[in-house]
């Protein structure tokens, strides 16, 4: 018995209905005598001879081409429907292929990769898939994507093997065994294949370990060393008090089982700058902490690879070739500094505060505009305005607003009672070291002769506070930040101490580092929210690819990945899976272009950032030779050869080639005429 897996059996009667009836239309229409052009002769007694005899052949034949006609069209019709019979149907496996694209697939222990090498024996499976035999095929990083439907369409598969690209993050292994899990449930003969190196986890989530029940599992292996060190920490930061130098942290970790011989290159702006050499035992990290250095305006990266004793140089570029080790994808690593440009300072002051003027001429970006309580507010949009020793009402354009000695109901927080220097050693008791504002200062043997208590609300953060309550406080209204200082500089030690500059300037850098947008790196295999004007619906995203070691000199980086992010309340939501410089701009904004001055210029916004895979688990490539999930141990593939499929549907159309073959000879022959 037969069923018809393509076209429903309704559809192809009422197809073959009209059609046939057509072909028996136009046949009869074109039913005619066909003239024979002879010479006059004797021969008109044969012909009345052969008349009786030829008739009933001549009737015969044109009944014969009828059929033919309608024979191919019902064979036409039979192939659509793709007919199976049941035996086959009941013993075609359902099949869904989980490729692992992980950072560790990457490896270049085989040729040309380990995604490469198993790339091409997928292909191999695919070609020997049965005509019965359905396929999925997905892709498995941090999320689960699938290439392709449940098919047993060859090609669309070897599409979607060849749609399989390489991702910068680790692979969620449970995730992508629920996913195959639950598309195979209910249907017969299912199994899953899963393409990878092995280093891919614990098939465990929050729901706890995954179960395959009477599912079969098959394993396709690709890998061989675990060779590797990896960048598994960069961060860098700009020196408050001297913005053209900058210091860095870089931790290299070898994730491999031999000692390694490495070169580690600091590039800023894409020119190096630092070169340094150590050996790496195996397993073992190197932290870095490099201060006091300079070169960069913008970008930072970091780039190891293996010394070799002796270096080859590339003969078109004439720079010596890098040697990386198994895994090039974690030996280099991303960073940005923020742009240097002025921030507009407004400084509202009933006196001459000059230890506040001093501090703030150490920043020579700061643009600094003063001016007394009556003419406040002035002109022009800042981006901080102080306010020392007086509390008005915050105009719109102030900025972020620090309080100075605050007094008055015009603030957002509460100035309680007056303590003094009576008080068993007026002073800092406690500090919150992690807040930014107190950064590489010393404030505990600060003396005090006069403060307030200040007191905001719940969400607001005190940040140091004296045996009696909060003095200085930290907080946010209405979108914009304020710190409070709830005494005077001038009645303290604190303006003798370089902790006082510092922490203005720590103060103004935590204000206008978050309006310009800066974010110095995000972590693959996450949702990054990019900062961005909240009038914006959306904007376009691209990845600034770096020229390859062995381009010429000449070579620029490229844009690539070019894509139309939302963004919802001011940040711009995106999955990212590879690391490199990113740009972040207005959709349809052309390559060039900066960080706009101006907070309003939506028309013209251009951000720029970083994004690295700094993962030290997948940095450990050491390839599996063995998966097991729970009780079960994966096997071998098997049952796909490469051959003839036998499915009838191809038959039926090498017969009805066959038969229109044979009516084009019989019809030139003067047989079927």
């Amino acid at each position: 018995m037969f069923h018809f897996v393509g076209v429903p059996l309704q559809q192809l009667f009422l197809v073959g209905g009209i059609a046939g009836g057509l072909i028996v239309v136009f046949y009869i229409l074109k039913l005619k005598r066909r003239p024979v052009a002879v010479p006059f002769s004797k021969i008109w007694d044969r012909i009345l001879r052969d008349k009786q005899a030829t008739s009933l052949f001549s009737q015969l034949k044109r009944l014969l081409s009828l059929l033919l006609q309608l024979l191919v069209l019902a064979l036409l019709l039979f192939a659509l429907g793709d007919p199976r019979t049941a035996a086959k149907r009941t013993e075609g496996r359902n099949v869904v292929v989980l490729v692992d694209t992980s950072a560790s697939m990457q490896a270049a222990d085989v040729e040309p990769t380990r995604l490469s090498a198993g790339l091409l024996k997928l292909s191999s499976i695919v070609r020997g898939l049965g005509s019965s035999d359905r396929m999925m095929i997905a892709q498995m990083d941090s999320t689960i994507t699938p290439l392709s439907t449940l098919t047993g369409d060859v090609p669309e598969l070897e599409r979607a093997v060849g749609a399989v690209r390489p991702s910068d993050t680790r692979a969620d292994f449970a995730r992508g065994l629920r996913f195959a899990t639950d598309t195979l449930r209910g249907l017969s003969s299912p199994e899953i294949i899963v393409v990878s190196d092995g280093a891919i986890g614990a098939p465990v989530d929050a729901q706890g370990p995954v179960t395959l029940g009477d599912v079969k599992l098959s394993y396709i292996h690709v890998g061989e060393r675990n060779r590797n060190a990896a960048i598994t920490g960069f961060s860098v930061r700009r020196y408050p008090l001297d913005k053209t130098r900058y210091e860095a942290m870089v931790e290299v970790t070898n994730t491999g089982e031999e000692e390694l011989d490495l070169e580690l290159r600091l590039y800023g702006d894409e020119m190096q700058t630092h070169l340094f050499r150590f050996k790496l035992p195996a397993g073992q990290k190197d932290s870095r902490f490099l201060t006091n250095l300079s070169g960069a305006s913008h970008r930072l990266r970091a780039e190891i690879s293996l010394v070799t004793p002796e270096a080859e140089t590339d003969p078109n570029t004439g720079r010596p070739v890098r040697v990386h080790d198994d895994l090039p994808a974690d030996d280099v690593a991303y960073a940005l500094m923020p742009e240097r440009r002025r921030a507009r300072i407004q400084v509202v002051t009933d006196g001459n505060n000059t230890y506040l003027d001093a501090a703030l001429l150490l920043d020579e970006y700061l643009d600094v505009t003063t001016v007394s309580p009556a003419k406040y507010p002035t002109e022009g949009a800042f981006d901080v305005t102080i306010f020392d020793n007086v509390a008005p009402a915050v105009a719109p354009g102030s900025g972020h607003v620090l309080y100075i000695n605050p007094t008055g109901k015009d603030v957002p927080f509460t100035v309680d009672k007056e303590l003094t220097s009576e008080d068993e050693g007026l002073g800092f008791d406690e500090i919150d070291a992690d807040h930014p504002i107190v950064r590489h200062t010393q404030l505990t043997t600060v003396n005090i002769g006069r403060a307030h208590i200040l007191k905001g609300n719940k969400e607001d953060k005190v940040v140091g506070s004296s045996f009696k309550g909060p003095i200085m406080i930290a907080g946010r209204r209405a979108g914009m930040k304020f710190v409070a200082i709830g005494f005077d500089v001038r009645e303290s030690d604190l303006p003798l101490r370089i902790s006082w500059p510092l922490l203005v300037l720590n103060i103004i850098n935590d204000f206008v580092e978050e309006d310009t947008s800066y974010i110095s790196s995000f972590q693959t295999g996450s949702v990054w929210r990019i900062p961005a004007p909240s009038t914006l619906q959306e904007a376009e995203l691209v990845r600034n690819q770096l020229p390859a070691e062995d381009a010429p000199p000449e070579a620029k980086e490229t844009e690539v990945d070019k894509r139309l992010v939302p963004i919802e309340e001011g940040r711009a939501v995106y999955f990212g899976d590879r690391a490199g410089f990113y740009t972040l701009r207005t959709k349809g904004g052309g390559p060039e272009g900066s960080v706009s001055d101006s907070k309003d210029d939506d028309e013209s916004f251009t951000t720029e950032f970083a994004a690295n895979l700094a993962d030290p688990v997948e940095s450990v490539i050491k390839p599996q030779d063995k998966l097991v999930i729970g009780d079960k141990e994966a096997g071998e593939v098997e049952g796909f050869t490469i051959g003839v499929r036998n499915e009838i549907w191809a038959y039926l159309l090498i017969a009805v080639v066959a038969i229109s073959v044979i009516e084009w000879l019989t019809y030139h022959r003067r047989i079927t005429v």
